[in-house]
């Protein structure tokens, strides 16, 4: 039996097969899940994901656009989603955004107000918006999981405002974990460690934080986007209907390092 039977999930937003969303995807579409997705609706976005999701066991999903910087969006998506599923059992938020612009060493002193309050209203507050549109849709309870990275918590030399909003990413989701605990809807984040996806690429000296990962985590090596999916997976199942308001790392144990 897989961990997913039954369940129906919306994963928001796939990029490409390198994405840790399209990991969550493959590792619930292989444990029997019923799976909708969203995507940023620009430019050929809406075929490149649907051919990263044939790979990944969904040869005809369900997708829907999603800017999660509009409200309406948010609110077009789920009312989508209840109509295709009727009610759904986890919730998945893989996404972010800053200017790269200012994701360079030596440049977060420079951070603009503008640039500043976009990046924290698409990769923190869009947790609050998407929570609120789910919750109606899980009745019997759920996971909601959002995903994060040890720069909320620690100085990461080019991660800059990109840290700034994941920290309230994570206080966001503690505070819903709180709210939502009471209907039975879980809210976990999850804190991978750097793997090669596109918007880990914009982030300035990545090379070098990955040769630093491998030199002094306990693991000594980087982690791959699968075993992210398969952590999310555990977050998503029943495995863990005890944990709320966590953060789990998927970081070779980087996190516990002091030196």
């Amino acid at each position: 039996m897989g961990l997913l039977d039954g369940k129906k999930g919306l994963i928001l937003n796939v990029a490409n097969d390198r994405s840790i969303a399209w990991h969550i995807a493959n590792n619930a579409a292989k444990h029997g899940a019923t799976c909708g997705f969203g995507y940023l609706p620009i430019g050929k976005m809406e075929r490149r994901v649907q051919g990263a999701l044939a790979e990944g066991g969904f040869p005809d999903p369900w997708l829907h656009p999603c800017d999660v910087s509009k409200d309406e969006d948010i609110e077009t998506f789920f009312s989508a989603a209840r109509d295709k599923f009727g009610k759904v059992d986890f919730v998945v938020h893989s996404l972010a955004f800053a200017d790269k612009t200012y994701l360079e060493k030596g440049s977060f002193l420079k951070t603009p107000r503008e640039v500043f309050k976009q990046a924290l209203d698409i990769s923190a507050y869009s947790l609050l918006g998407v929570a609120r549109a789910a919750a109606p849709l899980m009745p019997d309870g759920g996971s909601i999981i959002a995903m994060t990275y040890l720069g909320s918590e620690k100085v990461v030399p080019g991660y800059n405002v990109m840290g700034v909003a994941k920290a309230a990413l994570e206080s966001t989701a503690r505070y819903l974990a709180y709210e939502l605990g009471e209907k039975k809807i879980r809210v976990n984040t999850l804190s991978a460690g750097p793997v090669r996806t596109l918007s880990a690429m914009a982030v300035g000296g990545i090379d070098e934080m990955f040769a630093h990962v491998e030199r002094k985590s306990p693991l000594k090596r980087n982690i791959d986007g699968d075993e992210v999916g398969r952590a999310a997976l555990f977050l998503l199942s029943d495995l863990s209907s005890g944990v709320t308001g966590e953060n789990l790392y998927v970081d070779s144990g980087f996190n516990t390092v002091g030196l």
